[in-house]
């Protein structure tokens, strides 16, 4: 009767261990540096967000965070269903975009961790090297009469959205403006044709995307000048990073990404990290403006030799 009772108390033993070990490993997914999670990503910043990965993954090796990319109208479809609860965008969310989460009483958090641009690009041969905002929009409402006309990648872009919602329209006019596919598709349209203004991101000037065009020598960049009483209204400006980071350079797009997860988890820690030092020197190095600039303490010396 002791020799069982005994195994009795070491079996218990065994289970009561495996029943914590257990719980700790389910309380360490709860955590911000480790578990799993998945984002939705705009394509435009599959790179930086691939790039941003790699190094948090290699300072928390226990967290998983997994990207589905798309454009903007396929992602947001997932993002407002709740079938994914994260997502990286060029903007914040609109109040029907929020709708799901607020019926649920979820919180939904947004930081911006980057800041973007949109450059206008033409063929190397074209006369033209700047263009105003207000031509630009012009073009938008169909009331241009330069003959230029504008080339998006594809219709459920967040850039073609970007100037939809700037120029202050509900629909695309039936002559100027045309979609293509993809970026790479509109930087060899541009190329190849004289008098149409590609928009495409700023990262793919930098040849900050995963399959760059090999078409970007035939084509440049034009300097804008923005709307009277605005910031990049003195002058003419190209989309540097400089630029980006002072305001200047008039089409910004900010980068955000929203979490409504609704937990104090790995998506969380993942977002923060975003806006931390390292994260922010990662944006610095992509080419895109960071969310702020870390500020340089610099000590003088002096050798006093007498």
């Amino acid at each position: 009767m002791r020799r069982i009772s005994f195994l009795a108390l070491i079996l218990i033993s065994v289970l009561v261990w495996t029943s914590c070990n257990r719980n700790a490993k389910e309380n360490v997914g709860e955590k911000r540096t480790s578990g799993k999670t998945t984002i939705l990503v705009d394509e435009t910043y599959s790179r930086i967000l691939d790039d941003q990965i790699l190094v948090f993954s290699s300072d928390y090796p226990d967290a998983k965070v997994e990207t589905i990319t798309g454009n903007e109208s396929e992602i947001l479809t997932k993002f407002r269903s709740g079938e994914v609860k994260m997502i990286v965008l060029s903007r914040v969310l609109k109040p029907a975009e929020e709708a799901f989460y607020k019926k649920r009483e979820s919180g939904i958090y947004t930081s911006r961790f980057a800041i973007d641009g949109l450059a206008l690009i033409t063929n190397v041969a074209d006369k033209d090297s700047t263009i105003t905002t207000e031509e630009a929009y012009k073009i938008m409402q169909g009331t241009s009469t330069s003959g230029k006309k504008l080339v998006f990648d594809n219709a459920y872009s967040s850039t073609i959205r970007y100037f939809i919602d700037s120029a202050r329209i509900q629909e695309l006019p039936k002559t100027g403006v045309y979609t293509l596919k993809t970026t790479n598709d509109v930087i060899k349209y541009v190329a190849d044709n004289n008098g149409y203004i590609g928009v495409i991101g700023v990262n793919w000037l930098l040849k900050n995307v995963k399959e760059s065009s090999a078409y970007l020598p035939k084509v440049k960049v034009l300097a804008v000048k923005n709307t009277k009483a605005k910031e990049g209204a003195d002058a003419f400006y190209k989309p540097t990073q400089e630029n980006l980071i002072n305001g200047k350079y008039p089409f910004l797009r900010n980068v955000c990404i929203i979490n409504a997860e609704g937990t104090n988890g790995l998506g969380t820690g993942f977002a923060n990290w975003l806006l931390s030092p390292r994260g922010q020197l990662i944006v610095l190095k992509s080419g895109l403006g960071p969310h702020e600039v870390a500020s340089r303490d610099i000590k003088l010396r002096t050798n006093n030799k007498n």
